[in-house]
C-alpha cells in the first residue's frame, strides 16, 4: 500500500513564493496545496486537513494572526510562520495566538526544512504515556522523578512545571506568556522577572556548562525553547 504523504498548506498572497515553496516540498515528496489569502487558507484547513501549516501574516483580506486563531478555534495542526515581520513584538504576537514557530523572511531551504522536520516531529510524539524522554531529559510524571543523562535531577515544583511545560513542547518556542500563565497562572504574564530567576536556576541543575546552554535556550525577548 502506498505510503501516505505528508499534507502541507501554504498561505502567501506571493504568488513567487507559492511557487518557490510548491517547487521545493514537492521535490522532498510532501503533498502540497496552496491559498492566496487568509479565508481561502482558513477554508483550505477545513477541506484539504494539512499536518502542518506555512503561514504568511501579511495577507490581503485579514491579519495572519487572525487567521490562526481562527484556525485554533477548531485545530491544532502545527503553524509555522514565515514573515518580513521580525519584531518580537510580531513574533510573540503570532506565538500567543497559537503559532508554532516563527521564520523571518528571507529564510534558507536548510533552515525552513529543519524547522517543518521540527514540527511534524512534535505531532508524531504522543504525551500520553507516564514517561517522556528527549535529547537526554526524561521525565517520569508518575514519579515526579527528572534524569538528565540518566542521572537524577531534584527539582523544586516550580523548576519541575517549567520543565515540564518546555518538555511537553519539545523544540517549539513557548513564549514568556504561555509559560508564565502555565506555571503560575493567568494573573502572573507580565511578571517575566520570574522566568529569568527560575530559568537561571533550572540551568544549573540541567546544563553542562550553564553559561553555554545546549538544551534551554533563550529566544530573546520572546521566550524560551527545549532543545
Amino acid at each position: 500500500m502506498e505510503n501516505k504523504k505528508t499534507r502541507i498548506l501554504v498561505i502567501d498572497d506571493e504568488p513567487q513564493i507559492r511557487k518557490l515553496l510548491s517547487i521545493a516540498l514537492n521535490a522532498h515528496d510532501f503533498h502540497i496545496e496552496t491559498a492566496e489569502n487568509g479565508m481561502l487558507g482558513i477554508q483550505a484547513v477545513a477541506c484539504f486537513k494539512p499536518d502542518l501549516v506555512l503561514l504568511d501574516l501579511s495577507l490581503p483580506d485579514i491579519d495572519g494572526v487572525d487567521v490562526i486563531k481562527r484556525i485554533r478555534e477548531w485545530s491544532q495542526v502545527p503553524i509555522l510562520i514565515l514573515s518580513v515581520r521580525s519584531s518580537d513584538e510580531d513574533k510573540v504576537e503570532a506565538l500567543d495566538a497559537g503559532a508554532d514557530d516563527y521564520l523571518i523572511k528571507p529564510f534558507s531551504m536548510n533552515e525552513l526544512f529543519a524547522r517543518i522536520r521540527a514540527a511534524l516531529r512534535h505531532i508524531a510524539k504522543t504525551y500520553d504515556d507516564s514517561v517522556l524522554e528527549c535529547n537526554g531529559i526524561k521525565m517520569d510524571f508518575l514519579k515526579r522523578q527528572v534524569f538528565v543523562e540518566n542521572l537524577e535531577v531534584k527539582l523544586t515544583p516550580t523548576e519541575y512545571e517549567i520543565l515540564k511545560t518546555l518538555l511537553m513542547n519539545f523544540e517549539k518556542v513557548v513564549t514568556q506568556k504561555q509559560l508564565l500563565q502555565t506555571v503560575w497562572g493567568s494573573s502572573y504574564h507580565l511578571e517575566t522577572h520570574y522566568l529569568r530567576i527560575y530559568l537561571r536556576k533550572l540551568r544549573k541543575k540541567i546544563e553542562e556548562d550553564p553559561s553555554n546552554p545546549k538544551h534551554l535556550i533563550t529566544e530573546s525577548g520572546i521566550g524560551y525553547r527545549l532543545i
